[in-house]
């Protein structure tokens, strides 16, 4: 199956005719491996491969180092950033995504699935000719929404939930809403549950761990702590003053070690400081049965239902200490039968696949 090199004479896309020739665009800040820097990573991996095994071509444009069974083309590559204006990160981002687009009809891909949240794709997109599908991640921000005002804004757009797509409306008010899926295998229940509380992802502000540390400790419960220092800064600011007796840091877990982590928790503190456009870890715990006690925040209460948990106002320490003793006593089935009525990895790839297909087919 090619997934590498330009097409040459490649025919278009028939309406109905599968496979799709499919590119994957997405952020280049951290290679797509495990352990996943965030959950743009984690759903990365999970579409391209979950696409690819549906028999699709798919074509990943990624950060060099990526996993090698992605067998991802690496952005930039050597010559991307090799130019006297690129003094920053963001400079080099700039010229990487805009080297990258000015190529990609090459490609002859039937559809791009842009997953990049970057501004350049989207502003590129009515100069190619290949129709493309971005799925909005974030919020809006400045520039995003610059590139999508007026006749600039070209093909389809998706977001991963209800919430966040009420956020877009202004700028994209035709907008699909395609929630994340995990692969349920991977996610399960344990046998011994523990007394403990669990916070796990990117240990960033926005994530707001140093606020679940707080809460655990007015709560009288052991936390343990999962997830990559992004932001040294932030963890020895935050995070390393408030480690102890109490509160254990685990280190950047893969995900074996982290869904056994996770299953085994008493409940799962989640503390979004910012209108979290869905909420991955929502999901993977309560596919573990683990319920969770949560700051209601952007997509939270799309997520989180009476049964599996429970929502208190955003960066309410009291409230949530208090909620954790409420939310460990939900059941833990009814955690695990709402992750499978909602999030199944396979729902999710009918809704991309029938989504990309519809792309493809009216450009044709």
């Amino acid at each position: 199956m090619w997934r590498g090199d330009p097409l040459e004479n490649s025919q278009p896309f028939v309406q109905g005719e599968h496979p799709l020739r499919i590119g994957v665009l997405t952020h280049i800040r951290f290679p797509v491996c495990q352990p996943f820097a965030g959950g743009l990573e984690a759903f990365t991996h999970d579409v391209t491969l979950g696409l690819r095994a549906r028999g699709h071509a798919v074509t990943l444009f990624a950060k060099g180092g990526s996993a090698a069974q992605l067998e991802a083309v690496p952005v930039p590559d050597e010559d991307a950033c090799r130019h006297p204006s690129v003094s920053s990160a963001y400079i080099a981002e700039h010229h990487a995504y805009l080297k990258l687009m000015q190529r990609i009809d090459d490609y002859g891909f039937d559809v791009i699935f842009n997953n990049s949240l970057h501004y350049v794709p989207v502003t590129m997109a009515s100069l190619i000719h290949t129709p493309m599908l971005t799925v909005l991640h974030t919020p809006p921000f400045f520039e995003m929404v610059n590139a999508l005002r007026g006749d600039r804004q070209a093909g389809r757009f998706s977001t991963l939930s209800a919430a966040n797509a009420r956020r877009w409306a202004d700028v994209v008010p035709r907008c699909a809403v395609i929630p994340n899926g995990i692969d349920l295998h991977g996610w399960q229940p344990a046998g011994t549950i523990g007394e403990h509380a669990l916070w796990f992802g990117r240990l960033v502000a926005d994530k707001g761990a140093h606020l679940a540390i707080d809460a655990a400790r007015l709560a009288g419960i052991t936390l343990r702590l999962a997830g990559q220092a992004v932001d040294d800064a932030y963890f020895k600011a935050q995070i390393r003053p408030r480690l102890g007796p109490g509160v254990e840091y685990l280190g950047h877990l893969q995900r074996p070690q982290l869904a056994a982590e996770l299953a085994s928790a008493a409940v799962a503190l989640v503390t979004p400081c910012w209108d979290e456009p869905f909420g991955l870890v929502v999901a993977e715990a309560l596919a573990c049965g683990t319920p969770v006690a949560a700051f209601d925040r952007g997509a939270m209460a799309d997520l989180i239902s009476e049964e599996v948990g429970c929502l208190v106002p955003p960066d309410d320490v009291a409230a949530l200490a208090a909620a954790i003793a409420t939310a460990r006593g939900k059941s833990r089935q009814a955690c695990r039968a709402r992750a499978e009525t909602l999030w199944d990895q396979n729902l999710m790839l009918d809704r991309y696949e029938a989504l990309l297909t519809e792309v493809a087919a009216r450009h044709a």
